[in-house]
């Protein structure tokens, strides 16, 4: 369970061979198909990355999904697929143990040297577990040799502020036992700027200001074995560790005038310190058994996540700095994950059969303190908005699987089972809430290689997504003293059947999903006149239907000049129910990239980047259309030990997002976010030592992806 397809996978990297080329006179122009990079894999798009042209500039794992088609990486650095869905990540074939902010630091210490190739998969079958709507399974380098080899990866990062990081990664392989130890340290400054502009009910206009300046550090360390006890037994010992430390600060104003914005209604500042920390505990253990076509194993994972934070908020009236308001707040937050899964495979002929069972258990415990300053200058508890919170959840899920090829035909069919038991406590508001229920997921999927140009490809899924653990949590998150957002423990799952088509010819790959969510999760703005208070509070919508389209096509123009182009179309029909209307608009909009690659003399390569999000939105919200380009080259020296990049990324900063409330006889409401993504950087890595780079494999489990 929430393995990869062994046999398939490993072979698919083993063909990610380069093709004969063709060319085709256009007057003057040579346009010629590139080597073959991409292929598919039961329909999911296989991107091979070390040794790949369009990836030689980017800095790291992330940059590379940038480009890839079908991801997109958002200015905080999330990863999306088919325009909305988070998905998994994958190590060689099994999922990643780690919480967000620990699977991001990993992926920056990943080169695109030390990346054999990316798998995305959008329409996951019923083996994985039913939380992954999505996987990108990443498949690392193989370490053949014996003897030592390190890597060294360093980045930095450049505008008004400064950011590095820096990862070292030293593997040891004997006959029998290979031994591994990571370590990274990110370190620097990030700063973010939230602008609104708000017509109120009583006709003033109201403007919010606020910046954020972010001084944090991440210290990580991971040490694994990997012993081939014989040629049918391996067992790996996976210890991992991770510390965050942020110091932020914010500063805001309102500032708020008559309709005419001639008359100053009220003015005032506010001061938001905050001090965050989070320390991370992970153990894995992973067994398997292999003999003729016969395959079991077993994978055992602990997370332990404790999360600190304690916020100040001081408000004062301006320009006389009379102070209006100052309150404290004080959070703890800890997690506790235990998972065990076994799978068993038999292959018969053309024909594979495989199950599984998983059980986990996750326990979470929140407790924030609220203090307000009195009248005389005492700080008294705030039981309003003080809350306790505690939240377990058990899972217990099992699938069958069936696949055989006919020929140039291949099936594959399957069911999963998952029972769901998880019981929720607001202490505070004396609030429980308790749920049991089992859901059936069937999978089927079909494809059909007509010759080695031309693929075909159907699949069919239903998934579920389950709500993060902060999403149940009913306190709230300040954005500023008039913007939070409060947790609902009463919010369902909610469930999504899909159906994808997906064409190949040559290395031109079209996919066509289409699919319907059920209990959709989202959040919705409400607005108190009498107190000028937003506050934004989750929902399950009855329903949404969507497609999505998407295209890539590498041509090669020249030689020297390589170009991909990349289109994705989305459809969303979203049925809101809001206030006391309902909401039901048909939203369309796309994105287009493009990649080029210019090879220069003397071993340079250049690459210029550009991105193009049209407009888009929800029933509620419209999005401004944005854009980015970028610009990096790329140089390596020492028989290509050392390997040099340096760029710009987001040249004209216009990358921001914008948004505007549709509805103005509601709420008249603009917002727009910027992030400081426009920057120099330059980036170092150094192979040394003998042996073949394998980073060692991280796991993790779906119940992790939701560990905030």
């Amino acid at each position: 369970m929430g393995k990869a397809q062994d046999i398939a996978k490993r072979k698919g990297a083993d063909s990610l061979t380069e093709t004969k080329t063709s060319a085709t006179s256009i007057s003057e122009v040579v346009i010629q198909s590139t080597s073959r990079k991409i292929k598919l894999n039961d329909g999911n798009l296989v991107m091979a990355v070390s040794g790949n042209k369009d990836f030689k500039t980017s800095t790291h794992l992330l940059d590379v999904l940038r480009k890839t088609a079908g991801v997109t990486i958002d200015q905080e650095g999330g990863i999306f697929i088919g325009g909305r869905i988070s998905p998994a990540i994958f190590i060689n074939g099994k999922v990643t143990v780690m919480s967000n902010q620990e699977l991001q630091a990993y992926l920056l210490s990943l080169s695109p040297e030390m990346v054999e190739s990316i798998e995305v998969n959008t329409n996951p079958s019923s083996k994985y577990d039913a939380e992954f709507k999505g996987i990108i399974d990443i498949r690392l380098k193989k370490n053949t040799n014996l003897g030592w080899k390190g890597n060294y990866n360093g980045n930095l990062y450049i505008n008004k502020f400064n950011y590095r990081e820096n990862a070292l990664n030293l593997s040891y392989n004997t006959e029998k036992v290979t031994y591994t130890i990571q370590m990274g340290l990110n370190d620097g400054i990030s700063s973010y700027r939230y602008s609104a502009l708000q017509r109120l009910a009583n006709t003033n206009v109201m403007r919010t200001n606020t910046n954020q300046k972010d001084i944090g550090s991440v210290y990580s360390i991971q040490a694994g074995a990997d012993f081939r006890l014989n040629a049918k037994n391996r067992l790996s010992l996976n210890l991992r560790s991770n510390f965050r430390k942020n110091d932020r600060i914010r500063t805001g104003s309102l500032f708020t005038t008559n309709k005419s914005e001639t008359d100053v209604i009220f003015n005032t500042e506010s001061l938001n310190p905050i001090d965050y920390s989070q320390n991370n505990l992970g153990m894995t253990t992973d067994y398997s058994f292999q003999n003729k076509g016969f395959k079991l194993t077993f994978l055992g994972n602990y997370l332990a996540v404790k999360n600190k934070q304690k916020d100040e908020f001081i408000n004062r009236e301006q320009p006389s700095s009379e102070l209006l308001s100052y309150w404290k707040s004080d959070l703890f937050n800890e997690i506790e994950i235990y998972t065990g899964q076994v799978d068993a495979s038999q292959k018969m002929g053309n024909a594979d059969i495989e199950a599984g069972f998983k059980y986990s258990y996750s326990l979470t415990n929140n407790n924030i303190r609220y203090d307000t300053l009195s009248t005389n200058n005492q700080f008294v508890f705030d039981p309003s908005r003080s809350n306790i919170f505690s939240y377990r959840e058990k899972i217990m899920a099992g699938y069958i699987a069936y696949r055989q090829k006919f020929g140039k035909l291949q099936i594959n069919a399957g069911i999963r089972a998952e029972n769901t038991q998880s019981i929720s406590d607001a202490v505070t508001a004396d609030s429980i809430v308790s749920r049991n229920y089992l859901e059936w997921l069937p999978s089927f999927s079909a494809s059909y290689s007509f010759n080695k140009s031309n693929e075909l490809s159907f699949s069919y899924s239903r998934r579920i997504t389950r709500p993060v653990f902060s999403q149940l949590n009913p306190f709230r998150f300040y954005f500023s003293p008039l913007n939070y957002w409060i947790g609902n423990p009463y919010l369902l799952p909610s469930f999504t059947s899909q159906i994808k088509a997906t064409y190949r010819y040559k290395n031109w790959i079209t996919s066509f999903s289409i699919g319907k969510e059920k209990d959709v999760m989202t959040r919705y703005p409400i607005y108190h006149p009498e107190t000028n208070v937003l506050e934004y509070l989750g929902t399950n919508l009855p329903y949404r239907n969507f497609a999505v389209l998407e295209t890539s096509f590498p041509v090669k123009i020249t030689k020297w000049w390589n170009i991909t182009g990349q289109f994705t179309g989305y459809y969303n029909d979203e049925f809101r129910p809001y206030l006391d209307e309902v909401f039901a608009l048909d939203i369309y909009n796309y994105e287009i990239r493009l990649n080029q690659v210019f090879t220069l003399p003397k071993g340079y390569t250049v690459n210029l980047f550009a991105n193009y999000e049209s407009k888009t939105g929800n029933s509620l919200y419209i999005i401004k259309p944005r854009y980015s380009i970028d610009l990096s080259f790329q140089k390596s020296w020492l028989d290509n030990k050392l390997n040099t990049k340096l760029g710009y990324n987001n040249i004209f900063d216009s990358n921001d997002q914008s948004l505007e409330f549709r509805h103005k006889q509601i709420m008249d409401n603009r917002l727009r976010h910027w992030w400081d993504s426009s920057r120099f950087f330059f980036s170092l890595s150094y192979v040394f030592g003998g042996s073949k780079y394998q980073a060692q494999e991280i796991l993790r489990t779906e119940e992790e992806n939701r560990a905030r």
